[in-house]
């Protein structure tokens, strides 16, 4: 049996290995997937909505050898949702992300993404259309342009506007390469949290349909990361949102709650009615993080009240 904090640690290299891969691909390789005979090969526009569909969905790191990392895993979500995934160490938070992107194959259901199923897509195609802030992203060797924009398909004004807006522009415009900063050895001439910014600017840049966040404010101060959910709200209106969540903050105002626990779903509902269920997980949750009053305090605050 895979300990929980390993078959995190699975995940989130997992993470990591897929976005440093999309960019290198898109700026180094012409990277060919097996062709496959395609039983339903999506339109142009695809996704166009963002619809992300789990149905009765399990998976395994090594299918028959280890044991499944999720476990009939149902839920959906509607284009441009904001949901917040929850839960402890090892509880497949992460594993949601690998699963969505063909990472670890299906033991039994499938996932959809805009009416058609993952599995069907080129691989390619598919990492293409989501976009992943990871926890710890790791650059390719190059330019800080080269990891912003791999294609070459925006001009400086678009990559500085997005630079702005995820609030890195006054730390590159004081440097006296500014886009062309190197970003050698995995960008470690940069902060954790300024490699995230990068990823944020990325995003921006690409608009997606489909925005992952792996605990992608987790190394960040507090101020830095009131300012990058802020953006995340304004930019990304029009984006469907993934939001594995380490500060449960950060996901009070989302549309819904996704708790994980042991690779299956325990609760998804939105905020307001998971934190109105004095039995919720969340609402337990939101309260040991003194984010929202527990029944104690409000018992406290009525009695004082009285006086």
């Amino acid at each position: 049996v895979i300990p929980p904090e390993t078959e995190g640690s699975l995940a989130y290299m997992g993470v990591n290995v897929i976005v440093r891969q999309r960019v290198k691909e898109e700026h180094l390789t012409r990277f060919r997937e097996p062709q496959r005979k395609m039983k339903r090969c999506p339109k142009e526009s695809w996704p166009s909505e963002g619809r992300v569909e789990f149905e009765d969905y399990s998976t395994s790191y090594k299918p028959g050898v280890l044991p499944e990392v999720l476990k009939g895993v149902t839920f959906s979500v509607e284009g441009c949702e904001k949901v917040g995934v929850v839960g402890r160490t090892g509880a497949g938070k992460s594993s949601l992300v690998l699963a969505l992107l063909r990472v670890l194959k299906a033991t039994q259901g499938c996932i959809r993404i805009d009416g058609v199923d993952v599995n069907l897509v080129p691989l390619r195609r598919l990492r293409s259309a989501v976009t992943i802030i990871p926890q710890d992203p790791v650059l390719v060797r190059g330019s800080l342009r080269d990891n912003l924009d791999p294609t070459r398909s925006h001009t400086d004004e678009e990559l500085w506007r997005a630079l702005h807006q995820a609030h890195l522009g006054n730390v590159v415009s004081s440097h006296p390469q500014q886009l062309l900063l190197e970003t050698g050895d995995g960008g470690s001439n940069l902060s954790v949290g300024q490699r995230q910014l990068v990823c944020l600017a990325r995003a921006l840049i690409r608009m997606p349909q489909v925005l992952i966040l792996d605990e992608a404010t987790s190394q960040m101060d507090g101020d830095t990361d009131r300012l990058i959910q802020a953006t995340l709200r304004e930019s990304f209106v029009r984006c469907t949102v993934l939001a594995i969540a380490h500060r449960i903050h950060t996901v009070l105002d989302y549309d819904k709650i996704l708790v994980m626990g042991d690779g299956s779903v325990l609760e998804y509902g939105s905020v307001t009615q998971l934190l109105s269920n004095p039995a919720s997980m969340f609402s337990s949750m939101a309260q040991s993080a003194g984010v929202v009053p527990s029944l104690d305090d409000k018992k406290n605050s009525l009695s004082r009240s009285k006086f």
